[in-house]
């Protein structure tokens, strides 16, 4: 019997999800697709600063999961800065988590100022 699976919890939706060259088609085919959790994880590590299993206790997730996630959203950023690919972020197998209190935790996006970089207009998705 499969294991049952584990949605990996995401504090918001990325406020931009389309990154790429000035100059690409509106209607690019060649890009690369990165998931919500894929993104969560360069978020959580990268630019918060989390260990890896930091990002797996706020993702709720066991860090070996983590280890892989980043592994591949890694992965992909560097195919679509090397090769000039559009990057797309979407899908994935995630919930964002709930904002009752004071947010998911140390990582999340209402901890950090009004006016930077995550949008609250993306809770309600």
């Amino acid at each position: 019997m499969a294991r049952p699976m584990k949605w990996r919890k995401v504090c918001c939706l990325p406020a931009r999800n389309r990154f790429g060259p000035l100059d690409s088609p509106a209607d690019v085919k060649d890009h690369v697709k990165m998931t919500v959790d894929e993104y969560e994880t360069i978020r959580l590590i990268d630019l918060e600063g989390f260990t890896q299993e930091e990002c797996a206790g706020q993702m709720d997730i066991a860090r070996s999961t983590v280890q892989g996630i980043y592994i591949q959203a890694r992965k992909k950023l560097a195919e679509s800065l090397v090769n000039g690919k559009m990057l797309f972020i979407e899908g994935g197998e995630y919930r964002l988590c709930e904002g009752k209190g004071n947010g998911c935790g140390r990582g999340c996006h209402r901890h950090r100022n009004k006016g930077g970089f995550y949008e609250n207009s993306n809770s309600g998705r």
